[in-house]
């Protein structure tokens, strides 16, 4: 038999078990929440900053667009010098998915052929201060975002205007430091690599070229300019971005309104061959 106080010391016993067996699943499950709802982002030296990566719903896709695809085809010209105003969040949305957004539902493939549906390429885009307008007069924040296809939105990688790093990382070409958005095509080639070998390297280049004629017959489409550059320090670029390490940039992709669209009628393109057929 236990004696009154043997009774009362093993009664405080079973009572602070209790309490610190409770703490320890409440600590648990809050450790649990907060890894499975936060991410992080990495800072220029590759470290984790602590803050938390915000995501952007983009606007779903519309086929609006007056544009037929023969003038699109007609009209895609480099475009390098830009007016100083704004794109708006629906024509940023429309380039993205013309990029790499999804098309079709049974197994998500995409708005571009990749060899075996490896799918290794990946999109960030950098804006500027004040260079996506969205609805009620505000701008989405300037930084570095990653595009994730499969549910159509970007996520914050770097937060303030990236603009000027992503240009000197691209040897100051003109228009990278102009534009309001520069779109960065990646390719992580491992995807494409353990599957079709050392060939598989000449697939990633085929589907990054097909990236960068979407993202151009979209720009035409909107009525923007857009021109692909592919002369950049390939480290400066990642950096200025953000990107992972295993992350190889291709394109950058500056689109901004043009100070000056490109257009030629049929009538145009008729009297060029005819003219072309004549002298032969």
């Amino acid at each position: 038999m236990l004696s009154m106080a043997n009774k009362n010391q093993f009664g405080v016993r079973r009572n602070f078990l209790k309490y610190l067996g409770a703490s320890l699943i409440v600590a648990c499950g809050a450790v649990a929440w907060f890894v499975s709802e936060t991410s992080f982002h990495k800072s220029s030296s590759g470290g984790p900053t602590g803050t938390p990566l915000k995501k952007y719903m983009l606007p779903i896709p519309k086929f609006s667009s007056k544009v037929m695809l023969e003038e699109a085809i007609a009209w895609r010209r480099s475009l390098r010098e830009y007016k100083e105003e704004p794109i708006t969040i629906e024509n940023l949305s429309m380039l993205l998915w013309a990029a790499q957004g999804v098309n079709e539902f049974n197994y998500g493939l995409r708005t571009v052929p990749s060899a075996g549906g490896t799918y290794p390429i990946d999109v960030y885009v950098s804006i500027c201060d004040n260079g996506v307008l969205m609805e009620g007069m505000e701008h989405l924040p300037s930084g570095s975002y990653k595009y994730n296809c499969k549910d159509h939105s970007l996520r914050l990688i770097k937060t303030g205007n990236v603009r000027d790093a992503l240009a000197t990382a691209s040897l100051k070409q003109d228009w990278v430091s102009n534009a309001v958005i520069s779109i960065v095509v990646f390719a992580t080639y491992e995807r494409t690599t353990k599957v079709y070998g050392e060939r598989g390297q000449r697939y990633v280049h085929m589907e990054d070229g097909h990236v960068g004629q979407n993202i151009y017959l979209m720009a035409t489409a909107l009525n923007l300019g857009a021109v692909v550059i592919g002369a950049f320090d390939d480290n400066k670029v990642k950096e200025s971005l953000g990107a992972e390490p295993i992350e190889q940039p291709l394109y950058v992709i500056p689109v901004s309104v043009p100070k000056e669209p490109y257009r030629i009628t049929e009538q145009e393109l008729s009297d060029y061959y005819q003219k072309v057929r004549q002298s032969e």
